[in-house]
């Protein structure tokens, strides 16, 4: 077997944390333009700071790795480190929650790379009752999930460079 989708997948995994995308964004690019002082601010009321994103971008990949390894988390969208605030993120510094960000991205792909496309097409087995999802799924949802965020941060950072200091 070529194993094509998932070796598609990882690509797109690849591709939105640096590649040469068609939306000419991904994090990397976007990342390069925060430091230590605007990572942890918020624009406005209500929209999260990029230490806010990426520390919630790096909780559903640890909750998905998990899932792919046969041992879910249990993460749920009210848990507190879904959405940890930048008071308990600044703890942390914002390398350090860039490495663990790069770094659950690494761990995803490394472990997809030891597995073919039957294992994507495997059922997923910890799905509600009433859902039908393979390991597919969660793989292509936790890559929707990463550009939905990118756009944010792409908007939070657009709105921290007009503000005037």
């Amino acid at each position: 077997m070529e194993n094509i989708l998932i070796k598609d997948l990882i690509q797109q995994l690849k591709d939105v944390e640096n590649g040469d995308l068609w939306l000419d964004e991904n994090f990397e690019k976007k990342l390069l333009q925060v430091d230590e002082k605007t990572a942890f601010e918020c624009p406005i009321s209500d929209v999260h700071s990029v230490a806010e994103i990426i520390s919630h971008l790096t909780e559903w990949r640890k909750e998905v790795l998990s899932r792919l390894q046969g041992n879910p988390r249990g993460l749920e969208m009210t848990d507190e480190v879904n959405w940890r605030s930048n008071e308990d993120l600044k703890l942390k510094s914002w390398k350090n929650l860039l490495n663990e960000f790069y770094s659950s991205q690494k761990k995803i792909i490394s472990f997809l790379e030891e597995k073919d496309d039957w294992y994507l097409y495997s059922a997923y087995p910890f799905a509600e009752p009433l859902f039908t999802h393979n390991y597919q799924y969660l793989v292509t949802g936790l890559i929707h999930h990463d550009f939905y965020h990118l756009g944010q941060i792409g908007i939070t950072i657009k709105l921290l460079k007009n503000q005037i200091f």
